[in-house]
């Protein structure tokens, strides 16, 4: 038996990686051992960069979601690195087994389904673990459906929050849409086809008429993009039987009116006889977005006033 350095090291035996590209056979060369994070394509093939077609074909074995996805895409490009599962229903048995090949050497990539690992997916953990034991780990960019449907939607990117999705059950839809409403950003969300008309009627009822796009298989055949307000494209999601992946992406809040002093005093004048100074002044505060020490200073004024007569 061979016991070369590479072999005792987890090296598989199989000859050098090749990826196809226009008819052509190339070369992958070597990728360092360790984890290498690479991006794939949301629909297109095509959308798939030459570093991340060449650590697939070098990698000693590719570890993604579901082995048949990952399949059609190493098949179109004739890389025969070997496929494992890896997702959130075998992760936890799945993922020593997978250190145990990086503590022995291996050069693995990870994928998605579909865009860039660990949006959504249990790549996180696999990550975290190999960067705590010591391997090396790297990331290849590539595509991404949260930020292809942010640039296509033609809201601001200066600032945005990529949320994921949605809860499933309504009264926990409302309850997050509630938390998420003030936060002065472009909210970003994953959603299915079965469940985007109840969102997106939920997304209305919470954060009012916003302007919205619903991003929908994106790069595919049948990409669709449809802008308006959240009320109005609740309506159009309700009339009609929705399929693919959606990305949902929603304006920031509108920026409130600057308050001013009289409405200091004028919520401070409810709060005081129901809360303490310090609770009355920090509600304040918060309300009006007003210097806390200037909140501070009425409040003691109004306290020390003498009820009307």
């Amino acid at each position: 038996m061979d016991q070369s350095p590479g072999n005792r090291a987890g090296r598989t035996e199989r000859p050098q990686g090749r990826y196809v590209l226009g008819g052509h056979s190339f070369e992958a060369g070597r990728i360092a051992p360790g984890l290498h994070i690479v991006s794939t394509p949301i629909g297109n093939l095509a959308d798939i960069t030459l570093r991340a077609l060449a650590t697939l074909a070098a990698a000693d074995l590719i570890a993604c979601e579901d082995t048949r996805v990952t399949r059609k895409l190493v098949d179109r490009y004739a890389i025969a690195t070997p496929l494992t599962p890896y997702h959130e229903h075998n992760a936890a048995a799945a993922r020593p087994k997978l250190l145990q090949r990086l503590a022995e050497g291996a050069a693995m990539a990870l994928v998605s389904d579909a865009g860039t690992p660990l949006l959504s997916d249990p790549g996180f953990k696999l990550v975290r673990a190999a960067q705590e034991a010591g391997h090396n780990v790297t990331v290849l960019p590539g595509a991404s459906a949260p930020l292809a449907a942010l640039v296509v939607a033609g809201l601001p990117t200066d600032q945005f929050l990529f949320a994921g999705f949605l809860p499933a059950k309504q009264a926990a839809r409302r309850a997050r849409i509630e938390e998420l409403a003030r936060i002065p950003a472009t909210l970003v969300f994953f959603e299915t086809a079965p469940r985007i008309a109840a969102a997106l009627a939920d997304l209305a009822a919470g954060l009012g008429p916003r302007e919205a796009a619903a991003c929908r298989e994106l790069t595919k055949l049948h990409e669709e993009v449809r802008r308006g307000d959240l009320t109005s494209l609740a309506q159009s999601f309700a009339e009609g039987d929705t399929r693919g992946e959606i990305v949902l992406v929603i304006a920031p809040p509108a920026p409130a009116a600057p308050a001013d002093i009289g409405d200091a005093d004028r919520l401070l004048r409810a709060a005081l006889p129901r809360a303490s100074l310090k609770d009355a002044v920090s509600e304040v505060a918060q309300a009006t977005g007003l210097p806390r020490r200037e909140i501070y200073r009425r409040a003691l004024a109004l306290a020390k006033e003498e009820p009307a007569p």
